[in-house]
């Protein structure tokens, strides 16, 4: 059906988004093709790695004993995400594919090295989460091309993830910081401040005991947006502080 619609429908999974822009009258679909019913699609498994089905809802990773244990990070991140009413509806497959560049799991998927399963008619394709988000709401899915999993490495040593709001009713974040140490290697991406995670691996190179001046250094790499959540420049000073704090907490 994916195939034969293609972008004329909207593919609907927890629909809390697609509710946002329906009432909005920014979408106005000629069809919408909903996943609630295939239940193939919900599941959280570990083989070596966590594989979490497109259609699994927030909540489920967030309480997930598995994922608390061997990915608490993660279960973090998602635990953060509004409040349980929508998070009981939000899914993984659905946070991903609608690219919105102020939710929180992307980024903390994208500093674990996590990678997006898409299937069309052709078959899988391995899609890596800093590779499938290009902008906002954009995404490299094809037109016949569904999200059925995402699967997040194992071996993760430590990670951390802290969100910057500045608003006291606002759930979105101003700024957004994941950071991960696997293998000897540092990830550390920035969410909510662009249209995709900003992730920059040659000054991660630089390991998590230089906290302070990978800080900096991402803080004048990215180019921030302005909104009511914060300017530029306040972006880029909140970057600073709060990559150092995440590197921080890696390193006790």
């Amino acid at each position: 059906m994916r195939g034969d619609w293609g972008e004329d429908a909207t593919v609907v999974a927890g629909g809390t988004f697609v509710g946002i822009l329906l009432n909005q009258r920014l979408l106005v679909p000629a069809a919408f093709l909903s996943l609630r019913g295939v239940a193939e699609l919900r599941g959280i498994e570990r083989n070596g790695e966590l594989r979490l089905g497109a259609m699994t809802t927030h909540r489920a990773v967030e309480r997930s004993s598995l994922v608390r244990e061997r990915w608490p990070a993660l279960a973090h991140a998602f635990e953060l995400v509004a409040t349980p009413r929508v998070r009981n509806q939000a899914t993984v497959g659905g946070v991903l594919a609608d690219a919105d560049y102020a939710s929180d799991p992307p980024a903390m998927l994208c500093a674990l090295g996590a990678r997006a399963i898409a299937r069309s008619r052709s078959g899988p394709r391995e899609i890596p989460i800093e590779k499938l988000i290009v902008g906002h709401y954009e995404t490299s899915l094809r037109p016949d091309e569904l999200i059925t999993e995402v699967r997040v490495p194992g071996g993760i040593e430590r990670a951390a993830y802290r969100k910057f709001r500045t608003r006291s009713h606002e759930d979105r974040p101003c700024v957004a910081v994941a950071a991960a140490l696997a293998g000897g290697r540092l990830r550390v991406v920035v969410g909510a401040v662009s249209g995709r995670p900003q992730l920059f691996p040659e000054i991660c190179e630089l390991g998590v005991e230089a906290a302070e001046e990978i800080g900096r250094r991402y803080a004048e790499a990215i180019d921030p947006i302005s909104d009511f959540r914060g300017s530029a420049e306040y972006r880029r000073r909140v970057v600073a502080v709060e990559v150092r704090r995440a590197l921080e907490e890696l390193a006790r």
